[in-house]
């Protein structure tokens, strides 16, 4: 699978420990070592602006997908290779996964979950066979993954959907696997 642009959904918050950062800018490292663009939601602040900046800083591509009304609350980088301003966050997530071939999760809040899981969502709908990953930094997701695995035995969720979600907690495993990932064909969603 051929993967020129990674999007990455995180914080505009650096979180409680200083390794949702440093993942970050090892992330945007192992992007730029792959040459393979970030696509992001445009903010210069948090784990967002941590990874645009370790991108930037090592020579590689950053798209920014920022709505208008975020521009000024999540502070828009202004050093981007391209900076897209938006209507809203319908707009956003859908011209982040235009452009996108793969896509992250780091540590963030609400809003990185409701920007993951609808291109989750999509996948198992079969409305696309980009790979879907989480960088489980310091176990952020543990929870969640042992939520999933509860909707799995609860029979809302087939264990081959749960496969179909990459995990580790390094970026350079978690890329591996997406360049393996071979996307999963199922008939039926349930």
């Amino acid at each position: 699978m051929e993967i020129k642009k990674v999007c990455v959904f995180c914080g505009s918050s650096p979180g409680a420990n200083a390794q949702y950062t440093k993942k970050a800018e090892e992330l945007g490292l192992e992007l730029t070592k792959r040459k393979i663009g970030l696509v992001y939601g445009g903010a210069k602040i948090g784990v967002m602006g941590r990874i645009a900046d370790s991108v930037l800083k090592n020579g590689g591509e950053v798209i920014g997908v920022i709505p208008e009304a975020l521009k000024l609350k999540e502070v828009a980088h202004e050093g981007l290779s391209k900076l897209h301003v938006v209507d809203n966050m319908h707009s956003r997530k859908a011209l982040m996964y235009e452009i996108s071939d793969a896509f992250i999760a780091l540590p963030g809040g609400i809003g990185t979950l409701d920007e993951f899981f609808e291109i989750l969502t999509w996948t198992q709908l079969g409305l696309h066979q980009k790979p879907c990953g989480l960088l489980n930094v310091c176990n952020y997701y543990d929870k969640l993954l042992d939520f999933l695995d509860h909707m799995v035995s609860e029979k809302f969720v087939t264990r081959r959907h749960r496969e179909m979600l990459l995990v580790d907690d390094t970026p350079l495993k978690l890329l591996d696997k997406f360049f393996d990932y071979h996307p999963i064909q199922l008939k039926k969603w349930i």
